[in-house]
């Protein structure tokens, strides 16, 4: 029996996620038991991250100790030295890293590879794993992105887009009297209220994006349409107002590392 904790560091949040399988047995997201997200918070010692992890497991009635394997993807790179010594004082193991020299079995055709994330990869490899390809992985994070697989399962790049969240604090920041707001469905596209325009914006807008981004790409990844899979914390509203999105699976990074550890075990 496979107990894999699954770690991915972002720049604001920490996904961590635990699988109970039979590496013998057909698996797949189903095998996620258990799941957290943590603050990103740069500052924090190992001893206070290993505090807070044996916590987690604690409240759920699980032992570290089950913990037979560990895999963890990060972008912010002064945080990974940091995981790495939580999981030598927790699990006394080192987790497999996802970056250069792992076996990914999908060819990145970027000009510099070294260049993307490694969270980009994780989620292409999950989206084709589960989708078949060509396929578009949309992740609704600090950052919006679009990772594009060919149908010969070729990483092909992709875009950027500054996330949701990131692009209200800009405007808030720089606007004297717009005020937050929460991302949720307006009454009208034609906002009546200053709240109701902040959210028709901000969601039609990206929801617009989307999809006008998806119409752009297709072409470029062959003649057969390609498939279009969300995930991220916004996913789920994006895609109730998005024609190009098909599927949501919020814990498509997660379900991509675990597909990795399997790859490189």
């Amino acid at each position: 029996m496979t107990v894999l904790l699954t770690i991915d560091i972002g720049n604001t949040n920490i996904s961590l996620g635990v699988f109970d399988y039979d590496p013998e047995a057909g698996h797949g997201p189903d095998d996620l038991a258990l799941h957290w997200r943590l603050s990103t918070h740069r500052e924090l010692t190992s001893d206070e991250l290993a505090i807070s992890l044996r916590a987690l497991f604690a409240q759920e009635g699980r032992d570290v100790d089950d913990v037979t394997d560990v895999i963890l993807s990060s972008v912010v790179p002064p945080l990974l030295p940091i995981w790495e010594r939580v999981t030598a004082k927790i699990f006394s193991q080192e987790p497999h890293i996802v970056g250069p020299g792992m076996r990914t079995g999908m060819p990145v055709r970027y000009e510099n590879p070294h260049e993307v994330g490694a969270d980009r990869i994780v989620n292409s490899v999950a989206a084709f794993e589960l989708f078949g390809g060509p396929v578009i992985a949309v992740d609704f994070g600090t950052a919006t992105t679009f990772d594009c697989v060919s149908a010969k399962g070729e990483y092909m790049g992709g875009c950027i887009f500054p996330g949701i969240h990131i692009s209200m604090d800009a405007l808030f920041e720089r606007t004297s009297k717009l005020h937050r707001v929460e991302i949720a469905r307006p009454k009208h596209v034609i906002g009546k209220t200053t709240t109701g325009a902040l959210q028709s914006g901000l969601l039609y807008g990206y929801a617009g994006m989307v999809d006008s981004m998806v119409e752009r790409i297709r072409p470029e990844l062959g003649t057969e349409p390609a498939r279009v899979v969300a995930t991220g914390g916004l996913a789920g509203r994006i895609a109730r107002e998005s024609a190009a999105i098909e599927e949501v699976v919020p814990f498509l990074t997660l379900e991509g590392l675990r597909i990795l550890f399997e790859k490189n075990r």
